[in-house]
């Protein structure tokens, strides 16, 4: 049955209206689903009998509870949801002080295949409608105590613009959430013109998965370079302007011996010259079967440093998660078996 979760403000008039119910209902049902977070019929009680009755012979509400759950010692918890035809994707909870920020998943699997991310070994299983997306969000837990969202889970999320551009809807709209664009962040590995079509039509932050800032090594990990260079992603994002309360980050997972020299140090420095941004170096958590090392924290400091003093503003982000495989690109559905 199809679900009214992840539905617009006019995709919810349109469906009260089809059925013979007054148009304002559908201002009603946006408020039950998004504000109050209703989670049957039953309780929207502002709405006639005879529609809820109609409602719920026609639609689902669509809210559906994560069907596993690990806690990490840290405090992040890792979420298993169901999604579409048999599949499943995994969310990530974590707490900071006074933030609390929730990682979502946009597909089931992904399509990129770079070749340090563990989720890229389950394939691509399809793509994640806005009900799915936003039921991630509305369904865990701790959903009233998040403070941020970031779509870095499983999948690209620009491979799956239609269905982001709604939950983002839902999230930021009057009707919805009613969140400011600047609590969400959007990853990708640089999808040319999906990316411009996000940046003017959304006020989120941006995440570019950077890795390496040389062509031809980046390709050899991120299949994506052959397609769309770093280079004319960033040229790209530079006709944008990221000055004042949007911001856009470079994400850079640091590989021993692979993109941790001076010579990487100095080359993204030039190819981020004269942009508005952030780096943050990440950890790589290395698995069994990878060719891939961990880089030391001595490098990832020393190249912190030298980034930093050349005017680009570059942190080292704290590694969350990694005990129940819930850190950065570890998401591989392992709470399903």
């Amino acid at each position: 049955m199809e679900a009214l979760l992840g539905k617009s403000l006019d995709e919810l008039t349109q469906i009260v209206q089809d059925l013979g119910l007054p148009k304002f209902t559908g201002k009603q049902l946006a408020q039950w689903l998004y504000v109050k977070r209703a989670t049957s019929f039953d309780q929207m009680t502002n709405i006639s009998l005879k529609g809820r009755q109609l409602l719920e012979q026609n639609y689902c509400v669509g809210r559906t509870e994560p069907i596993a759950e690990a806690i990490s010692t840290d405090g992040t918890k890792k979420y298993l949801f169901a999604v579409g035809d048999n599949q499943f994707v995994e969310t990530v909870y974590i707490p900071d002080d006074d933030r609390a920020t929730i990682c979502v998943s946009t597909q089931a699997g992904c399509k990129m295949g770079c070749k340090f991310c563990m989720t890229g070994t389950l394939g691509f299983h399809g793509q994640l409608t806005a009900t799915d997306i936003v039921n991630q969000i509305f369904s865990i837990p701790d959903s009233l105590s998040l403070t941020n969202v970031v779509y870095m889970g499983e999948g690209e999320p620009l491979d799956n613009l239609t269905g982001v551009l709604k939950s983002i809807e839902i999230l930021t709209a009057d009707y919805g959430c009613g969140w400011s664009p600047h609590r969400i962040t959007v990853s990708s590995v640089g999808i040319l013109p999906e990316l411009q079509q996000f940046i003017e039509q959304s006020e989120c932050h941006l995440a570019i998965s950077l890795h390496n800032p040389i062509g031809i090594e980046r390709q050899e990990i991120m299949p994506i370079e052959k397609r769309y260079s770093i280079q004319s992603v960033i040229d790209t994002i530079k006709h944008y302007d990221f000055s004042h309360q949007r911001r856009v980050s470079f994400e850079y997972i640091m590989f021993a011996g692979l993109n941790d020299t001076q010579r990487h140090a100095t080359k993204l420095k030039n190819l981020l010259s004269g942009l508005h941004c952030r780096v943050n170096l990440i950890r790589y958590h290395s698995s069994p079967d990878s060719p891939f090392k961990t880089c030391s924290q001595e490098k990832m400091e020393s190249f912190r440093d030298y980034l930093s003093a050349n005017g680009i503003t570059t942190t080292i982000r704290r590694s969350r998660g990694e005990d129940i495989q819930a850190a950065c690109g570890m998401l591989v559905n392992s709470l399903k078996n």
